[in-house]
């Protein structure tokens, strides 16, 4: 039943819910006013410009692009460049197996040990007073090599394979002064090289591992030498303890303060470096 039915039935309906048709024929009027109005306000659908898919922001991009040097000045900075990038990254090996290093850290590692103190001094202590030892030790060699080798290089008066020729000069003979005449027979006989004319002539491929072998072997020697008086204490203080009947007692925990009193009364620190630095002097 339409709402024009609905209402001329009420009409005719004397008494019959006059208030339910006044209610209908006012919500009627209501809707026919406000649908022009509502149809006005009502926003236009918006078209899109472009039919396609929106495209997704464009991500970074990194590139690594070598470009031509303009002359030969600009081709040797880059070799510069790359060659002191090469030697920094060598610089640990350098130092470990081409100067005193190898000698002092082993040294301080064997007197730690044979005090008893095993985290007294700390691994970076040694390992830092061992650095400024070789400082100090190789100062004479450093200079040398940035005399004869870096300074040239740098002012361009030398090429840079005459600068590698120059800086090996110092080294090999400070490494010369510590090798034993063994140690470099048999690593000529391991790399089949002939024997040269004069030490100077010996490669870097035999000096540097004949050098470390017989760091190593120096090392050993004097780390024994400086074992044998902290043994005797032990000796002494576990005989003590057994003829007390104090066998339960840790020796060790006895013996550690009269070591560590020996050795500050001996003045064991000045004694070590200086030992350590004239060896190589």
């Amino acid at each position: 039943m339409s709402d024009h039915r609905f209402i001329r039935t009420a009409a005719r309906a004397p008494g019959r819910c006059p208030r339910l048709a006044r209610l209908a024929l006012l919500t009627i009027l209501l809707a026919t006013i406000a649908q022009p109005v509502l149809a006005a306000s009502s926003p236009a659908p918006i078209r899109p410009i472009n039919s396609a898919a929106p495209a997704s922001p464009a991500s970074p991009k990194l590139t690594l692009e070598i470009q031509g040097a303009d002359g030969p000045k600009a081709m040797g900075s880059a070799l510069k460049i790359v060659i002191l990038m090469t030697v920094l990254s060598l610089a640990p090996a350098i130092l470990m197996l081409m100067t005193s290093f190898t000698r002092i850290v082993i040294v301080l590692g064997f007197l730690r040990q044979a005090i008893g103190a095993n985290q007294a001094p700390a691994n970076q202590i040694l390992i830092g007073l061992a650095v400024f030892l070789t400082m100090v030790i190789m100062a004479p060699t450093f200079t040398r090599i940035n005399n004869e080798a870096v300074q040239p290089l740098l002012t361009e008066t030398i090429s840079q394979r005459e600068a590698f020729t120059r800086a090996q000069v110092p080294l090999k003979e400070f490494m010369l002064r510590q090798v034993r005449e063994k140690d470099i027979a048999l690593f000529l006989d391991l790399t089949k090289t002939a024997v040269p004319g004069s030490p100077e002539e010996l490669p870097m491929l035999v000096v540097v591992p004949a050098f470390v072998i017989g760091e190593l072997k120096t090392a050993f020697q004097m780390g024994f030498v400086l074992f044998m008086p902290f043994l005797i204490i032990d000796m002494v203080v576990a005989s003590v303890l057994m003829s007390m009947g104090m066998m339960m007692l840790p020796p060790v925990l006895i013996s550690l303060p009269f070591k560590i009193l020996l050795f500050v009364l001996v003045d064991g620190w000045f004694l070590v470096v200086k030992s350590l630095v004239q060896a190589f002097q």
